[in-house]
């Protein structure tokens, strides 16, 4: 679309678009993927999904259980076999097909999921490319996948080489899940693994549209499979099954923890990216211009769930009455409103189960004594959805709930702090461990923050800028493990060692 193109002819073309992509999914339904085909579950069972914009059923989805992900796993299992034989250069040509599909088809899935996650047009337009770009860039890793070291001793010539690891599960989440199912699919399929994917239940559209792009991009069947459903059924019976090696997941906290307890009969291996209540920490010598737009954009972008969001913004009491005063008319310029008009900023959550949850923040803050400065209600938006105001709560302190609980959604605590040190020991009370944001033209003070700061990922003068080489990922109640380039290969592969004699050491004889 044209840049100079008048945002309401886009809203438009997004609602002409997505007219007919709806009416097919409503007509058809959503099936399971599994060995190459779309089938229903074996019960028959389905479930509705619907629109957060309006509760519009959007259409009916197949209800996986037990026997749904034997199947699947079953087919991940025998085509293994061939997959992880296939030349890595094969298995690239195959991967790219993937990303050229996800752009052919990008449009269509923007406007998909904004109507299935209430998501704005504005993130989902480019969470497509960012999903083809994932497959790109793990498609071009596939020859480098097995690559180990070499680490001869006096006796004997060393290698390392990696394997992968078997047929994998991944369980993806409803915010931005296509671009984040492919952040965890590219790299397992990149590895030579097979996987079964469970989508979450209040986003499936568009895990059913990757699953189509994958079959007409050639890949093998039963190399991905998808099954729908609910945690508690597929989901666990997926952890449970004996031929996933691993499960990949990306979620809350508490069900990590019951996915891990479900795993470990099985002894699978276990990748976690989950909850946070991550920090930016203003101090007075920072770029304040920067830093303002910063703030605004990592919590109240993508409706505020997101894992990486920076809930909690530490602001130093020299600066931090001017600072909020500025913060405070940011936020109420924000405009809420359909999730397809390309002016949207914030569109409804995901589901009124959600809403409920971030609404009940607002009775939290004001019994903690916090004064909600911005926002505090949900809000009359087009179609009657589930909109909520971007809030904004300042007079907290690090113990109260809402500096401590992650709400996931539009809602920001202000947190004063006195120096290094009390800025420090704030964003470090709590259990979370995802990701830190510091801003500070002081380099040497920027550099001890960021050492300091107990998070598996720190951003110094900057918002979250994804780069795909890195490990993404945190520590405490945040996760296991590492994402990104190299790091999900020591997740998706074996390492192996082999150990080759020059025949020339001595062998102790025994019985001789």
């Amino acid at each position: 679309m044209d840049k100079a193109t008048p945002k309401q002819d886009i809203f438009k073309a997004n609602l002409d678009r997505a007219a007919p992509l709806l009416a097919k999914l409503k007509a058809d339904g959503i099936g399971h993927f599994i060995d190459g085909k779309i089938m229903p579950s074996v019960s028959g069972a389905t479930f509705e999904t619907r629109s957060p914009i309006d509760g519009a059923l959007l259409t009916t989805v197949a209800r996986g259980n037990t026997e749904d992900v034997d199947r699947a796993a079953t087919a991940a299992a025998l085509a293994f076999r061939s997959w992880r034989e296939m030349t890595p250069s094969l298995r690239r040509k195959l991967l790219h097909r993937v990303a050229d599909g996800i752009e052919n088809h990008a449009e269509d899935i923007a406007v998909l999921e904004c109507i299935d996650t209430g998501q704005a047009y504005r993130f989902m337009a480019k969470a497509a490319i960012r999903a083809a770009e994932n497959f790109r860039f793990f498609a071009d890793k596939c020859t480098e996948a097995r690559d180990g070291r070499n680490m001869p001793s006096e006796e004997h010539w060393n290698v390392s080489t990696r394997v992968p690891i078997g047929p994998v599960g991944v369980i993806t989440p409803w915010n931005t899940p296509f671009m984040l199912s492919t952040w965890k699919i590219a790299p397992a399929l990149a590895a030579g693994c097979t996987v079964v994917h469970k989508p979450a239940e209040w986003s499936p559209i568009t895990a059913h549209w990757l699953a189509k792009i994958v079959k007409e991009a050639g890949i093998p069947d039963g190399v991905l499979n998808t099954v729908h459903g609910f945690g508690e059924e597929a989901g666990k019976a997926l952890t449970q099954h004996s031929a996933i090696k691993a499960i990949g997941f990306v979620g809350e906290s508490a069900t990590g923890s019951a996915i891990m307890a479900q795993g470990a009969p099985t002894l699978k291996r276990v990748h976690f990216e989950l909850g946070g209540k991550n920090p930016v920490i203003v101090f007075d010598d920072a770029d304040l211009d920067r830093a303002l737009d910063a703030v605004v954009f990592m919590i109240y972008s993508l409706n505020g769930e997101r894992c990486t969001s920076s809930s909690r913004l530490l602001v130093q009491q020299t600066i931090a009455d001017k600072f909020v005063e500025r913060l405070t008319g940011r936020v109420r310029a924000l405009k809420v409103g359909h999730p397809l008009d390309p002016a949207t900023e914030i569109g409804p959550l995901i589901h009124e189960r959600h809403l409920a949850k971030v609404c009940s923040y607002f009775d939290v803050a004001r019994q903690d004594g916090a004064v909600i400065a911005v926002g505090g209600r949900s809000h009359d938006g087009p179609g009657g959805g589930h909109y909520v105001q971007p809030t904004l709560v300042t007079g907290a302190n690090s113990k109260m709930r809402v500096a401590q609980e992650e709400v996931f959604g539009p809602f920001l605590t202000v947190i004063p702090f006195r120096d290094e040190a009390d800025a420090i020991e704030i964003a470090n009370d709590i259990k979370y461990g995802l990701t830190g944001y510091v801003w500070t033209n002081d380099m040497g003070r920027a550099l001890r923050v960021a050492d300091a700061l107990e998070a598996g990922m720190i951003w110094l003068n900057s918002e979250n800028v994804r780069h795909l080489p890195t490990p993404f990922g945190g520590m405490k109640a945040s996760g296991i493990g590492r994402d990104g380039g190299d790091y999900s290969f020591d997740f998706y592969m074996e390492t192996k060692h082999v150990s080759l004699a020059r025949g020339t050491h001595k062998i102790q004889r025994l019985g001789a």
